[in-house]
């Protein structure tokens, strides 16, 4: 059977793919972003809990405050840039999520459950003891469980010759556990959650927004250590990812696409970069060569997809239906409520300030 006569006709969207692109750029960064301190931090309390020092309690207790805050931030964070994937992919990304509707759909259920085993982890941390160990651990397995269920349907789509699978199960059940990328890929996001929670708790502790009586030097010192020794296993993780891609997409990234290589080889020397300022625990520097790798990285991602839906489908494709007055209202929509968190966000560090004080 021809994949491509599985591959519904993509709807007219109502201004250029261009913009859509950009803003999905832009909205995964920031989903990205508190999504790893979400993930991230949730692993590194779970280790800081297993080694019950002082410290490292102290440590977990100051996760405690702002992990239910980082899953608000993720998911609403999330919505945006999966419309805009639906806009721009949304003939890929809508088949595949109905071969897999099951697991894509028990998401809702489990996120809600994830969520609340987090609010009690915070408001019970004190009168768990040492359950809230288990409290945790119960909330990260639902979220590693939610990301590698993210893995297989952003891989299913970019497979339309695997959709024929349907006709032999079409109960919904069908996950893309047979991608030699699928693991390395899961795997380059969990652990560079881990590296970006770090540098996370290191901001905490650099600005010191802190809750806890838990050490500016510990979380500083503790979050580099997690962010330079998660960085060295992305390295090695990125490198078996690549190496799984298909041949005629990894050699578009070895000269074969200019535009391509120039963004591997500079996500390359800024990964190195950022490893050399994260061992000499320098914070601020770390910061700004971590965002800047993952914006490089995002791009890089994107063009991964491009690459395997280029036998089927090109984003020039999508026909124009011009109406500029549903982008104009989400463009002012979404500034002003960045503005409007950016200021709770500050009444809330100006609160625990006077709290302190």
């Amino acid at each position: 059977m021809n994949p491509a006569a599985l591959i519904p006709t993509p709807d007219a969207i109502p201004v250029p793919w261009g913009w859509f692109y950009i803003l999905l750029m832009v909205t995964f960064l920031l989903h990205i972003l508190v999504m790893n301190a979400m993930l991230g931090g949730g692993i590194i309390a779970l280790i800081s809990a297993l080694r019950n020092d002082q410290q490292s309690t102290l440590l977990t207790k100051e996760l405690s405050y702002k992990w239910p805050y980082t899953i608000a931030f993720a998911v609403n964070m999330g919505v945006a840039p999966l419309l805009f994937m639906q806009v721009l992919y949304g003939q890929f990304i809508y088949s595949s999520s109905l071969l897999m509707a099951v697991w894509w759909f028990s998401i809702f259920g489990l996120l809600i459950l994830a969520y609340y085993a987090a609010y009690i982890y915070d408001f019970k941390f004190e009168a768990l003891g040492n359950l809230r160990i288990f409290i945790l651990e119960f909330s990260l397995l639902i979220l590693l469980f939610i990301g590698f269920m993210f893995s297989n349907n952003m891989t299913l789509m970019l497979h339309p010759e695997k959709w024929h699978a349907y006709f032999a199960n079409g109960h919904g059940t069908l996950l893309n556990l047979g991608d030699i990328t699928l693991y390395p890929r899961y795997l380059h996001f969990v652990v560079g959650s881990v590296a970006i929670a770090g540098l996370f708790f290191a901001l905490i502790g650099h600005f010191h927004f802190t809750k806890s009586n838990v050490e500016k030097e510990t979380l500083i010192s503790r979050g580099m250590e997690y962010f330079t020794y998660a960085t060295i296993v992305q390295i090695f993780v990125g490198v078996w990812f690549f190496i799984a891609l298909p041949g005629p997409i990894m050699k578009e990234f070895m000269g074969g696409d200019s535009y391509a290589t120039l963004l591997l080889v500079g996500g390359i020397i800024l990964a190195f970069a950022a490893l050399y300022s994260g061992y000499k625990k320098k914070v601020m520097t770390t910061s700004w060569l971590a965002l800047v790798t993952l914006v490089v990285m995002i791009f890089i991602r994107d063009l991964v997809r491009r690459f395997y839906l280029a036998p089927y489908f090109k984003l020039s494709d999508l026909v124009v239906e011009p109406q500029y007055s549903p982008l104009i209202f989400f463009l002012i929509t979404f500034v002003v409520g960045i503005i409007m968190i950016g200021y709770l966000l500050k009444l809330a560090f100006g609160c625990r300030k006077e709290v302190t004080k």
